[in-house]
Order: C-alpha cells, then structure tokens, then sequence
C-alpha cells in the first residue's frame, strides 16, 4: 500500500516537473508542453488506475491554487477554461494507457507502450480536449479539432518518448514496470 502510494506521488510530481519546461502558447490559448509526456508515462509504466490516481493527485493540487501546471500556471478556474477538457481528460488518457499496457502482452513493450501513448495519450485526451474547447471558444467540434493538428507532430514524438522510456525501465529494472505486474494491488 505505501509504496503504491510512493509511485503515485512520484509521477504526480513527474507530470509537474515537465511543467517547468517552457510552455509554447498557440494563438488560440492551448499551450504545447511536455507535461503529455508524463502523463503517457503514468499509464505505461504505472497502469491504469495508478496511473489515474497519479494524474487525480497533481490535478486536485492544481485546484487548490498550485502552479504545478506548464507557465506556473494553477487554480480551479483552468478547469473552466480552453484547456479544461484537456485536464478533465488527462485521468482518463492515463488510465486508457495503463490500460492497453497491461492487456496487450503480447509484442515488444516499446511497441505496445508506443501505441498505447498513442490511443490513450492522445486521440483520447483529444476526445476531451476538443469537446472543452469547442464548448469554450464556441466552435464546433470539426472547428476545435482542426485547431489541433499543430499539436500533432510533437505527441507523436512524445508518445515515441514514452515508448522507448518504459522499454528502458523494463529492460533495467522489470520490477518497476507496474503495468505489466500480474497482480495489480491498491
């Protein structure tokens, strides 16, 4: 129980420490950061649910007012803005990966990490993203998602990231590769 509490924590403060690369800033609000890549890494290495609590834990803290976000950025008010689908999201994205990870045992981890970074870590916290912004900036879903084909190129390689990361720590230390444990405890 406290080391699944200790790994949580960990990634949690993983997701915000890629917060302090800087953030790139599109025209229409949604910022290009590194923080995608955590939380890819929270479902590939931890598995679903802990990769979801992770991702739960630095959402709550950034609700309370931490600037834990990409740019310091932090409050309850992010929720409700053009990134709000992305962060209702972000749990979500995380325990998809988790989830494809630990049932596709099949194959290199490299290549189901990839590909699971990629439907999780993306077209799923697209699914949310889009939604929140067309809500927000008042376009349709066909509008909000052609606004992020910018973001594109930069996930794909990041989901590439993850796959190599998790590929590493499975091959240095397999014990640490949560989301392939037989067993998943809380």
């Amino acid at each position: 129980m406290e080391k699944n509490i200790a790994y949580i924590a960990l990634f949690a403060a993983l997701v915000a420490a890629l917060g302090l690369i800087p953030k790139i800033t599109l025209g229409f609000g949604v910022p290009i950061t590194a923080q995608g890549l955590g939380i890819m890494l929270c479902g590939t290495i931890l598995g679903a649910k802990r990769g979801a609590l992770a991702v739960l834990l630095l959402l709550l803290l950034v609700a309370i007012g931490l600037p834990l976000l990409a740019g310091g950025r932090g409050g309850l008010g992010l929720f409700f803005g053009v990134t709000g689908g992305f962060l209702i999201g972000w749990p979500v994205s995380a325990y998809v990966t988790g989830l494809i990870v630990e049932k596709w045992r099949s194959g290199s981890i490299t290549l189901v990490s990839f590909v699971a970074s990629i439907i999780g870590g993306i077209f799923v916290m697209y699914l949310f993203g889009i939604v929140g912004m067309a809500i927000v900036l008042e376009k349709t879903f066909f509008e909000s998602a052609a606004l992020m084909i910018a973001f594109i190129p930069g996930d794909i390689i990041k989901a590439i990231i993850a796959g190599l990361l998790t590929a590493a720590i499975a091959k240095a230390r397999p014990a640490s590769l949560l989301s392939r444990q037989v067993k998943v405890t809380s």
